[in-house]
C-alpha cells in the first residue's frame, strides 16, 4: 500500500509534536518531515516532496499564505491549513482558500494539544481526502478566481415584479466548495433567484466568507441570521455552528437559524437545509449539490427530487472531491450532472 507522504509546517513545537503523534497512528500515512517555517520546509522539499502539506498561516520569516501561493504557482500540492479560530484568523484563512488551500483545521490559542487530539479524526480525514483530491481542478479554480471579474452591475434596491415568481435555489457544498461557489455567484446577475447556501465551514469563518463574496458578486451575499427574508437578489449562507432551514413567513419565505446537534457530523448540515426546502418549497425549488467529502446532502436532495424540485449534481470531472455528489447520484436524487462552469447558466434557466 502506498502511504500518503505528509509534511507539517508550523512554528509551534507543540502543534508539530501533536500533529506528528496523530499522523503516526495512521498506517496509511507517513510523516516525512516537520519544519518551523516555510524557509526550512522549502529546503527539505527540494529532495523530498510531500503528497500533502499541513500548514500554519502565521509564521516567522515567511507567512503561510505566501508559501501557499508559491507552491500553487510552481508545483500545485494539496495543503491543509491549520488556522487559529479567531476573527483575524478567519479572514486570513479566506485568503488561503482563495489561493488554493484544500481544507481548514481550526486550532484555539489555548489548549492546543487537547484540541488537536480531539480533532484527530478530522485531521486524518482531511489529509486522506487531500491526497485523493483532483488537484488539477483546484488549481484551475484558483487560476479562474484571480482573473479580473466582469464589471458588476449596480445592485438594485428593489427588483422588478417579473423576478418575484422565480424558484428559490438551495446549494450544498463542502471541501473545494469555496472557490466553486465563488465562480457560480460571480456569474449571476444582481437580479438572481433567491439563494440558500450551506458551505461546511467553522464558526466565525462563514461571516468572512460571506463578506468576501459580497465584495465580488452582484447579488447581495449575507451570513444568514434567524428570520432573514428569502428574496430575489440575495444569497444567504448558513453560519458556522448553526443549522439553517427554510420556513414560511407571511406570503413568502424566511430562514430559521438555530443551534442543534450535528447532522452527518456537520453543523450546518446540507441535509437539514435540503429537507426543509423539500417540505416548504417542493417543486418551487432547485437543489444543487457540489464538491465535498462524505454524504451530507445526498438524502436531502433525494427528498427535494421526490417533492418535485429539479436537482443537479456537479459532475466528477469538475469536482475537487467527488464525494457528496457521488452519494446523491447513488441514492437516485439527481436529475442531471453538469460541469461547474455550466451551473450558473443552468441555475438561471431553471429558476
Amino acid at each position: 500500500m502506498k502511504r500518503i507522504r505528509v509534511a507539517v509546517v508550523d512554528d509551534s513545537a507543540i502543534v508539530r509534536q501533536v500533529v506528528a503523534e496523530v499522523l503516526a497512528r495512521a498506517a496509511d500515512i507517513e510523516l516525512i518531515f516537520t519544519a518551523a517555517d516555510p524557509i526550512f520546509a522549502m529546503g527539505k522539499m527540494q529532495d523530498n516532496w510531500p503528497d500533502v502539506i499541513v500548514l500554519d498561516i502565521e509564521m516567522p520569516r515567511m507567512d503561510g499564505l505566501t508559501f501557499l501561493r508559491k507552491i500553487m504557482a510552481e508545483r500545485p500540492t494539496p495543503v491543509v491549513i491549520c488556522s487559529s479560530l479567531t476573527e483575524r484568523g478567519a479572514h486570513v484563512t479566506m485568503d488561503a482558500l482563495a489561493a488554493g488551500a484544500f481544507a481548514i483545521i481550526t486550532k484555539p490559542k489555548l489548549g492546543v494539544r487537547q484540541f488537536l487530539q480531539d480533532a484527530s479524526s478530522d485531521l486524518l480525514g482531511a489529509v486522506r481526502a487531500a491526497a485523493a483530491a483532483n488537484i488539477i481542478c483546484l488549481h484551475q479554480a484558483v487560476t479562474h478566481a484571480v482573473q479580473p471579474a466582469p464589471a458588476l452591475p449596480a445592485r438594485a434596491l428593489s427588483l422588478p415584479p417579473r423576478t418575484l415568481g422565480k424558484r428559490l435555489v438551495a446549494i450544498g457544498t463542502s471541501t473545494g466548495g469555496t472557490l466553486a461557489l465563488e465562480r457560480i455567484l460571480r456569474e449571476l446577475p444582481a437580479e438572481s433567484p433567491p439563494l440558500l447556501i450551506v458551505q461546511h465551514m467553522p464558526e466565525k469563518f462563514t461571516a468572512a466568507f460571506a463578506e468576501r463574496l459580497d465584495s465580488l458578486c452582484a447579488p447581495e451575499i449575507l451570513e444568514a441570521r434567524d428570520g432573514d427574508r428569502v428574496q430575489p437578489g440575495r444569497a444567504l449562507i448558513a453560519p458556522g455552528a448553526r443549522h439553517m432551514q427554510l420556513v414560511r413567513s407571511g406570503g413568502g419565505f424566511a430562514v430559521a437559524v438555530a443551534d442543534g446537534p450535528p447532522v452527518n457530523r456537520h453543523k450546518p448540515s446540507v441535509d437539514v437545509l435540503f429537507r426543509s426546502v423539500a417540505r416548504e418549497a417542493a417543486a418551487n425549488a432547485v437543489g444543487i449539490i457540489m464538491t465535498g467529502m462524505g454524504d451530507d446532502g445526498a438524502r436531502g436532495l433525494r427528498e427535494m427530487k421526490d417533492a418535485g424540485a429539479h436537482t443537479i449534481a456537479q459532475d466528477e470531472a469538475s469536482c475537487v472531491v467527488y464525494g457528496m455528489p457521488k452519494e446523491a447520484v447513488r441514492l437516485g436524487g439527481v436529475d442531471e450532472q453538469i460541469a461547474l462552469d455550466q451551473i450558473a447558466r443552468r441555475l438561471l434557466e431553471l429558476a
